[in-house]
């Protein structure tokens, strides 16, 4: 009975996917996954990233975020981390590892030898099928990423991360007003009507 729950539950995924003009889009454009579009759509917004930026891409597997740094990105430098394996992009460096390792840090300083002008992160939990759990375990990660920030992010830097709208929603959210001067929250288009994610935007570190 459960496999069965599963197969179906499989199967409903697929056909939702298929049906979804963003997922659609990025078969024909060639990224690897539709989150590309939430991060074009981001920087339409808040135009963070430029040809000069020096960028951190956090949870970048399967690449989609990275794909589309690639472009916008011609003279500055990417570097693209997640515990999963991601296939090469051209001008994109990647390190197969887990972000918060001290040794982590140490590599991302050694490979920009300078603070950044750019952090994002997609990075999200593995799901354990307990909403609850899993937005906590998720927002714990935002959590993470933005005191990273604080330590190798230029005063003026950017900070876009994935969040999700639950009972810890405001302990993110007051750890962002804490650090950095501007804070504002965006759900793009392309993320799905039912999904609780959103996108946190912080911009200018405060005086710690």
């Amino acid at each position: 009975m459960k496999k069965s729950k599963r197969v179906k539950k499989s199967n409903t995924w697929k056909i939702k996917q298929h049906r979804d003009e963003f997922f659609k889009k990025s078969k024909i454009q060639g990224y690897r996954s539709r989150a590309s579009y939430k991060l074009i759509e981001l920087n339409k917004k808040f135009k963070f990233i430029n040809k000069h930026s020096f960028l951190l891409d956090i949870g970048s597997c399967p690449g989609g975020w990275a794909q589309v740094a690639s472009k916008l990105i011609t003279h500055g430098k990417i570097l693209s981390i997640d515990k999963k394996p991601m296939k090469p992009i051209k001008n994109v460096k990647f390190l197969n590892c887990d972000i918060f390792e001290e040794k982590t840090k140490e590599n991302i300083t050694n490979y920009f030898n300078t603070k950044l002008d750019v952090i994002i992160s997609d990075m999200a939990a593995d799901t354990t099928g307990h909403k609850s759990l899993d937005c906590i375990r998720t927002n714990q990660l935002c959590l993470g990423v933005l005191n990273l920030s604080t330590k190798i992010l230029k005063p003026e830097g950017v900070l876009v991360s994935k969040l999700f709208m639950g009972e810890d929603f405001i302990e993110v959210k007051n750890s962002a007003k804490n650090i950095f001067k501007n804070v504002n929250f965006f759900k793009p288009e392309a993320s799905r009507n039912e999904s609780k994610e959103t996108y946190l935007h912080c911009r200018i570190l405060k005086t710690l």
